[in-house]
Order: structure tokens, then C-alpha cells, then sequence
């Protein structure tokens, strides 16, 4: 994969947005240049069913529209269904072993918060780790306390060319310092489906990483 393209990392489901149409949020995104979209349909109000597979195929339309890779959350089966870019995994779904046999060459991205954690990602050939809560989160009922930059630095140390995204808490104000710390990109939710201005919001974040 081109760590490039973990620049600006959008990920969204429907719960996600208030006051808008959540397609809409994420053509306006794509639009204003988000360099990866992660399909993650989470929590009490989530889509399920054939709405739910609906609402992902026209995610993954949007997303080849501007030719940006669509990565689903946890869900291997649909990732393979949609042949999808990639799929993103945390420690609590499958294993990355399981993971990888069912995906094939498919992106696999693996949320890592220790060097055990990352050591088993790399043995099972993940594309890229997440690494976080770097900051406090609201996005996630069950997100673990915030880390800070402290193991992103030292991984960034030990594997200098492995992709790398940083998650949790990131806004426009402190993003520069994540892209300090090592990050290739960082990956958000609130901070685009609660802006006023996507455009705004998306041109501010890509300039945090040019310090």
C-alpha cells in the first residue's frame, strides 16, 4: 500500500452523523480530499440486514467515484462480499491469522496498543497498524484510556517504513503533533461529521502534516 493514502483517514457510520444525510457527509468529504474512508457501522442504532449491506455498496461507490480506498470495519464477510480494498481489524474480533487467510491480498489494517499486539500484526502480514487512543474519544463507548504519542514514537523508531496511523481524539488542533510523533496519517470521525465546514476542516488537517 502507499502510506500516502493514510493521510487523512475518514471513518464513519451512521450513527456518526446528526442533522445530515450521512452519504452526503461522506461525498463532501471525498470531495475536499480524504485520502482513505473506513466503513464502521457501530452501536445501538446501527443498520443491519440487507440496509446495512446497502448502505456500505453505496459507501464503496462513492469511494471508487474518487478513487479512494473503501476499508471495512471488523466485518471479513462483507469485505470479501464487496470485494472491498481492505479491512480493519481491533484485538477483539478474529484473529489476524483467520484474518488474513480469509481476505487474501486485501489491505489489512490491525489496531495495535503493545509490541505484543504489533509483533503478531507483522507476522500475519498486516498492511498497516492503527495505533490509539493517542487523545480522549467520545467516538467509541468502549475506547481505552488515551496513550498519548509515547508508543507511536517508539514503533515509528523500530520500523521506520511501516504505515502507520494514529486514532483517537485527533482535531485540527493537535494533529501536527501526531505527524511529529511519526504518524504517515491520522484517522477521525467527529472532527468531519461534526464540521461546519468539511472543506475547511479536511485542508486544515493536511496542512498539520507539514511541520
Amino acid at each position: 500500500m502507499k502510506r500516502e493514502d493514510l493521510l487523512l483517514y475518514f471513518i464513519m457510520g451512521t450513527g456518526n452523523v446528526f442533522n445530515q444525510k450521512p452519504i452526503n457527509v461522506l461525498e463532501e468529504a471525498l470531495q475536499s480530499g480524504v485520502t482513505m474512508f473506513q466503513f464502521r457501522e457501530k452501536g445501538a442504532k446501527a443498520l443491519t440486514g440487507q440496509a446495512y449491506e446497502n448502505f456500505a455498496r453505496l459507501c464503496q461507490k462513492l469511494c471508487r467515484q474518487y478513487n479512494v480506498p473503501f476499508i471495512v470495519n471488523d466485518d471479513v464477510e462483507l469485505a470479501v462480499k464487496l470485494s472491498a480494498d481492505g479491512v480493519h481489524v481491533g484485538q477483539d474480533d478474529l484473529p489476524i491469522s483467520i484474518v488474513r487467510e480469509k481476505v487474501g491480498k486485501m489491505l489489512l489494517g490491525v489496531s495495535v496498543h503493545s509490541q505484543e499486539e504489533l509483533q503478531t500484526a507483522l507476522q500475519y502480514g498486516a498492511d498497516y497498524v492503527g495505533i490509539g487512543p493517542i487523545f480522549s474519544t467520545t467516538s467509541k463507548s468502549d475506547a481505552k484510556p488515551p496513550s498519548g504519542t509515547t508508543f507511536l514514537q517508539q514503533v515509528r523508531k523500530q520500523y521506520p517504513t511501516l504505515p502507520i496511523v494514529a486514532i483517537g481524539g485527533i482535531n485540527c488542533s493537535n494533529a501536527h503533533m501526531v505527524f511529529k510523533a511519526g504518524a504517515d496519517g491520522v484517522a477521525v470521525i467527529s472532527a468531519i461529521c461534526e464540521s461546519e465546514d468539511i472543506s475547511n476542516t479536511v485542508s486544515t488537517f493536511k496542512s498539520s502534516s507539514i511541520f
